[in-house]
């Protein structure tokens, strides 16, 4: 990482309109935009370490709202979708085209084409402070991350036994690699005496990107397409997709156990289903986690009252410290409000508040996620993780080379 003293130094020649204050540390540093106030706050933790105006899209090319990651940064860079037009210091957000970016035209009002426009000088400073993964979070409203404690958080765990990790048939096998510094003892081959002991220090862990949400429709497809086939009913492939014969095979055992003959999935027909079979549904959460923009592990969560939404949270780690197990945790509350569409799909008849208070605690409260896979996440820990929970999250964006991206649907009007 680069060191604070690094950033505040170059941030002496911010041009005139932005400050900053000088951090030490070297935790990764959040990027804060509000496309109300045309600004963006860097944090370190919840302490701003410079500001800066800036221009978002205009109407009809709106900057999206959403919780993003660094995926590329160029020096020289041209835009080709406008007319090779010059986009210095270019630091990518979406493979789809939003990026920050230095520009010459920097109004106080959203004046580009969807990317964040900033100051020369800014642009410059900000570049050299920053790393492909940094967090970019963009909001209409002015956002400030809170520092936060829940028994929920993720603490970081010392590395597990060389044998354990060997062990392991859960983790896949990109997140269990032995790193070369790993040495086995053999109890047979003794020390000679006077021998002085050599301690190997840990390498340090990359940060992880963590994702709750609710179970995706597709698993809940496929669960129920092998159970009723399981019954007689030809249901084809469990493979997640509704075609022709799973809505024919679903309306065939709605109408037999006297049931609407809707032909969807739905939880009460999961219920049913799962019933019949004396079996369990599938949790209704899911945990995932990437890794240098790999996805590398994934786990049930239960969400408990699935009738009310989780809303969109966003927390980051700094300090993370697997040798004494701490960390510090610091969170924001985004507006993201459900579709009623997407509302319908998973049962939710009451969409979240983002500026209720302890929002993301309320949150928090109503996951359990079973003991092995925290502790499999907290061996994975390192230094900048994030947590996202969310009731949906951008299939579209996310995918390789990226993180988990999460775009924000419009704020509902409050007239």
């Amino acid at each position: 990482m680069f060191s604070r003293l690094v950033f505040s130094a170059a941030l002496f020649s911010v041009m005139a309109g932005a400050s900053a204050s000088q951090a030490a540390g070297d935790d990764p540093l959040q990027i804060f935009v509000s496309k109300d106030n045309q600004s963006l706050v860097v944090y370190d933790g919840d302490m701003p370490v410079a500001t800066s105006k800036v221009s978002t899209g205009k109407p009809g090319h709106t900057t999206p709202s959403g919780i993003f990651s660094i995926l590329e940064k160029r020096r020289t860079h041209f835009s080709s979708t406008y007319d090779d037009a010059p986009m210095p210091y270019m630091q990518r957000l979406t493979w789809s085209g939003v990026a920050l970016h230095e520009s010459a035209h920097v109004p106080s009002y959203p004046a580009s084409h969807g990317c964040v426009r900033m100051p020369g000088k800014f642009a410059k400073s900000l570049y050299l402070m920053t790393q492909r993964g940094f967090h970019v979070v963009i909001s209409d409203q002015p956002l400030t991350p809170a520092a936060i404690r829940h028994k929920m958080l993720f603490v970081p765990s010392p590395d597990a036994p060389v044998g354990e990790l060997l062990s392991d048939a859960v983790l896949r096998p990109a997140a269990g690699a032995l790193d070369s510094g790993t040495q086995l003892a053999m109890a047979e081959v003794l020390p000679k005496a006077g021998a002085a002991a050599v301690a190997t220090l840990p390498e340090p862990r990359d940060a992880v990107r963590i994702l709750i949400t609710r179970t995706p429709q597709s698993v809940q497809i496929a669960d129920i397409q092998q159970i009723l086939n399981q019954l007689g009913y030809d249901a084809g492939p469990a493979d997640g997709l509704i075609g022709r014969k799973t809505t024919a095979a679903i309306k065939a055992y709605q109408a037999l156990h006297g049931q609407k003959e809707t032909g969807l999935v739905t939880p009460e027909l999961s219920a049913s289903v799962h019933k019949v079979v004396n079996t369990q549904p599938p949790a209704n959460g899911r945990l995932f986690v990437r890794s240098n923009f790999k996805q590398i592990y994934e786990a049930p969560v239960v969400i408990a009252e699935p009738q009310l939404a989780l809303g969109t949270h966003f927390f980051s780690a700094s300090h993370v410290s697997p040798a004494s197990q701490s960390v510090d945790w610091f969170a924001v509350s985004l507006d993201n409000p459900l579709s009623p569409a997407t509302m319908k799909r998973f049962g939710i008849d009451q969409d979240s508040d983002a500026y209720a208070a302890n929002g993301a605690q309320a949150a928090l409260d109503r996951l359990t996620i079973a003991p092995d896979v925290r502790s499999h996440v907290e061996k994975m820990l390192g230094n900048g993780s994030s947590l996202t929970i969310s009731d949906v999250w951008s299939r579209d964006e996310t995918g390789l080379g990226t993180d988990f991206i999460t775009i924000l649907n419009k704020p509902r009007s409050n007239g």
